[in-house]
């Protein structure tokens, strides 16, 4: 007899979005039911009502733990449950391109269900390590701040560090409309209705709609279904990589959301509190999503960005903290650029000057350094020193900088944003000042006739 046929109907308590059921154990000692498994709660006096989807989460010997993915609202002890058998999966197939689904897997776009479409687990094992390679080879994303300064390079992992109010979806948008790649996959978590649609009206207007798959866990919907949306992303987009050979980049946003949903959780199976009443696995949860991130021998790749909202902007919250060890850099966002001093891309060394222009590394450090010579120079200026005419070239230097670069608006190809910076540099300094390579100056610096028209 199959477990779907048969029905629990000993309901032993009911807390927040959590139920739990008694199920005996076999004559042998052993459960029929497994860490993962699905389940249907259905209510014996209201037959016409669907049945709330629910998953095993604990199991302690005959008392079963599930997490009800649509919230417990309407539930009683004199519900009943069926098992499912099978874990949580999600549809995967060509046809999901261009689609978005919530955080259960269904279609909220108004399109077809596609229920007859292959599905695949969520819940799969990590990357076997043989079949990881170096990485190599570099996403453009057009954002010159991203490609000049700390190249987004396939298979990485990296968040965007940011508070509430920075434009970070902005960002998140702008380079899954621009990225170079072959598949994008965003995975929305405790979004308003307002960046739902920013997001897909932004897919939709720069031609990439057709490309992409969405998976949105709205405000409005139960907190816990926002826990799928990054195993769902991330599972369709590995399976894109492997079977299809296809390079995609995973957009993720909000991964604070992420964490607190399962603050929420923790709290309501009554788990010791962690740091700040998180829970204790905290970095293992985000390390097994992060870790998806992968290129494959003979394979695609999977690249994981995604937002990291710091409460308070303290960096040393648990879910940035965490996030820091995990990952390969970060974009720190503040006052609607990116900062070019906090930000970092620990595998930009893998392609640039490599699968990149052969003045990318020198021009990189050499802006860098002028701009913080720049900012010191503001400082200066802020307290009413007298400015040397040095000073004011780098203040000068400065306000191109940020008006050409900083700026999350601005998007141009990596060679042009190269070129630009030879223009800025030359509009500012004089070749000796540079402290370059001469035989890049003599190749890159632009003459004065190139500058008048630059």
């Amino acid at each position: 007899m199959t477990q779907l046929l048969v029905r629990y109907s000993r309901i032993l308590e009911i807390v927040g979005d959590i139920v739990k059921v008694h199920v005996p154990l076999s004559d042998q000692g052993t459960s029929a039911i497994c860490f993962g498994d699905l389940a249907l709660i259905e209510n014996e006096h209201d037959e016409n009502r669907q049945p709330n989807l629910a998953q095993v989460i604990l199991l302690e010997r005959e008392e079963v733990s599930l997490q009800v993915f649509t919230g417990t609202k309407g539930l009683s002890t004199h519900s009943v449950v069926r098992f499912l058998g099978r874990s949580m999966e999600v549809t995967f197939s060509p046809n999901i391109l261009g689609r978005a689904f919530s955080g259960t897997g269904r279609a909220i776009d108004g399109g077809p269900a596609l229920i007859e479409e292959p599905k695949i687990e969520i819940d799969g094992p990590t990357v076997n390590p043989a079949r990881r390679i170096l990485a190599s080879h570099m996403i453009r994303t057009d954002v010159p701040m991203i490609d000049v300064f700390n190249c987004l390079v396939e298979s990485q992992k990296i968040p965007i560090f940011s508070v509430a109010g920075e434009p970070y979806n902005q960002l998140l948008a702008q380079i899954g409309t621009h990225a170079d790649a072959d598949v994008v996959v965003f995975g929305g978590i405790g979004l308003v209705f307002d960046d739902y649609h920013f997001f897909k009206t932004a897919f939709e207007d720069a031609g990439v709609l057709a490309r992409t798959v969405m998976f949105v866990h709205q405000g409005s919907d139960p907190t816990v279904e926002g826990l799928l949306v990054p195993d769902m992303a991330l599972a369709v987009a590995e399976r894109f990589a492997v079977e299809e050979g296809k390079r995609v980049l995973v957009l993720l946003t909000d991964m604070t959301a992420y964490a607190d949903a399962l603050k929420e959780v923790g709290i309501s199976m009554e788990h010791v509190p962690s740091n700040r009443g998180y829970i204790g696995d905290l970095y293992s949860q985000l390390a097994r999503r992060y870790e998806k991130a992968c290129d494959y021998k003979g394979a695609g790749s999977v690249t994981i960005l995604s937002v990291t909202t710091m409460p308070g902007d303290d960096v040393t919250h648990p879910v940035p903290d965490n996030t820091g060890y995990i990952t390969e850099g970060q974009f720190y966002l503040h006052n609607g650029v990116i900062d070019p001093f906090g930000s970092l891309s620990r595998l930009k060394q893998h392609v640039i000057g490599k699968v990149t222009r052969e003045d990318h590394s020198q021009i990189m450090n050499t802006m860098v350094r002028f701009y913080a010579e720049s900012c010191d120079a503001a400082q200066k200026q802020a307290m009413s020193f007298e400015l040397s005419e040095y000073d004011e070239r780098l203040l000068q230097f400065g306000e191109l900088f940020r008006e050409g670069f900083m700026d999350i608006r601005v998007t141009m190809p990596l060679e042009d944003a190269l070129d630009n910076c030879w223009h800025i540099l030359a509009e500012c300094f004089q070749p000796h000042e540079l402290l370059m390579k001469q035989t890049l100056i003599d190749k890159y610096f632009p003459e004065k006739s190139d500058r008048m028209t630059g």
